[in-house]
């Protein structure tokens, strides 16, 4: 993992510091309580936090950064940074493969998919 210093590190490394801790409470129904709590608000936390950092990513596109620079920023992979631009999450098992010379997202004319133009 990148040094937690580095571009908002300390924050994370609070949350690390708050799991840890949740995971050796002492007592194992106030701990599994603790975890249910965690567990019920974590994914509107997270589509949050996803939606934070695609609003960051798309910010950049919109500057012309490139994926390598945006991938480097934010210590992902380019791809990643594709995904994330196209609002893909999880291990993309569901996409369909793309063509040869085509991002994902795009229709045949190398517009983009959805209907939106």
């Amino acid at each position: 993992m990148a040094d937690l210093e580095d571009d908002g590190g300390e924050e994370v490394q609070r949350v690390f510091d708050a799991l840890k801790a949740l995971k050796a409470m002492e007592d194992p129904q106030a701990r599994a309580h603790a975890i249910s709590e965690f567990l019920r608000e974590q994914p509107g936390e997270l589509q949050e936090l996803k939606a934070l950092r695609r609003d960051y990513v798309l910010a950049r596109r919109a500057e012309k950064a490139t994926r390598k620079t945006i991938a480097e920023e934010i210590g992902v992979s380019p791809s990643t940074v594709q995904d994330i631009e196209l609002g893909y999450s999880g291990s993309g098992r569901t996409r369909g493969p793309i063509g040869k010379g085509k991002q994902r997202g795009t229709t045949d004319d190398g517009g983009p998919s959805g209907g939106k133009a």
